[in-house]
């Protein structure tokens, strides 16, 4: 018996995140992600709204690790923080 797959899930990405990610060219998958995403205004930025499975929602935040460096800015470190913490309420 085969697993089950991943069903696509909604999870809000801090718009800090979802424009480095964009300049860092994800893979395919990522990208359509990305590029189907809804943006949501947010006071000052803006939040965007994913539907993708759990490993796709995983790999956007492998991608990102470099924004927890200290050569991030401390907002990019926060975005971070907040899109692991949604991810990680998946599993």
């Amino acid at each position: 018996m085969s697993p089950a797959p991943e069903l696509p899930v909604v999870l809000d990405m801090p718009g800090e995140v979802a424009d480095f990610l964009h300049a860092a060219e994800p893979d395919d998958a990522g990208r359509a992600a990305l590029d189907h995403g809804q943006a949501v205004r947010r006071g000052q930025g803006y939040t965007l709204r994913i539907s993708a499975t759990p490993a796709i929602h995983r790999q956007l935040l492998d991608r990102c690790q470099t924004l927890d460096s200290t050569a991030a800015i401390s907002a990019q470190r926060k975005a971070r923080r907040e899109y692991e913490n949604r991810v990680n309420t998946l599993e």
